[in-house]
């Protein structure tokens, strides 16, 4: 499978990762020889899951680890590793990111280049009465940075990874983008809001595999969950980006980053074909 080769070759595998290549934190053997088989190739493709809550360098290394074969950053794009593309448009404006545990989500994004990226857990302690159902934890609490939100306008938010306390992150969405992006404008003036906050999902599936025996629901769940109470509230869904498998977007990324590994471009004959290897739950 060209081995040792020094030309790229004319085709690329993605391989989706749960249900693939791993189910829960046991690797499936079939995969494990599939890419025993392609590890030399030049380059044999990369990996494209819809799953996060990490670095791209720490999931490398526990994927590595888990699959015998050395899974490189450049080879490996999560669902939120396409937000690289647009921090530039967000760098230096205070956004909301959720998903994950406690500051995790946040440390990534900062590793991205987002400067003022902020948890709904640092809402909650800046204001407990924001949502009254949920005291936090010391690990939690360790986690937030203060920030004064009355002051601060979010100008977008950026679901990375799948929530775990969704009535919390509804509760703040539904605060945020109803007032134009602050927290604290009562409900009579939010007609006077000058400009949209935009809300980026970076997963669009309801199920996924773990290691449970029936499919999970996951992060496109939650986005089914939050649009559902804010039609309720306000009459229509709110407008949203989705990223993730199968948009055309991600798609068009993961096609561009693997070109960039292979130095080739789209007007050349090499990596003309690119097979995606995925499970349907």
């Amino acid at each position: 499978m060209y081995r040792g080769a020094t030309a790229p070759p004319s085709f690329a595998f993605a391989f989706d990762i749960d249900g693939v290549l791993i189910r829960g934190p046991q690797p499936l053997p079939a995969a494990k020889r599939a890419l025993a088989m392609l590890d030399g190739a030049n380059p044999w493709g990369m990996c494209l899951t819809n799953g996060g809550g990490s670095s791209e360098e720490d999931r490398c290394q526990k994927l590595t680890a888990q699959l015998g074969v050395d899974i490189k950053p450049s080879q490996f794009i999560q669902a939120h590793t396409i937000l690289k593309s647009v921090v530039k448009n967000y760098a230096d404006v205070p956004v909301l990111v959720l998903g994950g545990r406690g500051g995790e989500i946040r440390e990534v994004a900062e590793k991205y280049g987002f400067k003022k990226a902020y948890t709904t857990l640092d809402v909650l302690a800046w204001n407990p009465a924001v949502w009254p159902f949920h005291e936090l934890t010391p690990d939690e609490r360790q986690s937030t940075k203060p920030v004064d939100f009355s002051e601060t306008p979010i100008s977008a938010i950026f679901v990375f990874h799948d929530p775990r306390n969704w009535a919390l992150d509804i509760q703040i969405i539904c605060d945020v983008v109803h007032s134009g992006g602050m927290m604290c404008i009562p409900d009579e003036v939010t007609a006077c809001k000058t400009r949209p906050v935009e809300l980026v999902f970076c997963n669009p599936d309801i199920i996924w595999r773990s290691d449970f025996e029936r499919p999970r629901i996951g992060q496109g769940a939650f986005r089914e969950a939050f649009q559902a109470v804010y039609k309720a509230l306000t009459g229509s869904e709110y407008p949203h980006v989705q990223y993730g498998k199968p948009t055309q977007a991600t798609y068009r990324f993961a096609e561009k980053v693997l070109r960039d590994r292979c130095k080739c471009s789209t007007h050349n004959q090499y990596l003309v074909r690119t097979s995606l290897l995925m499970d349907n739950c």
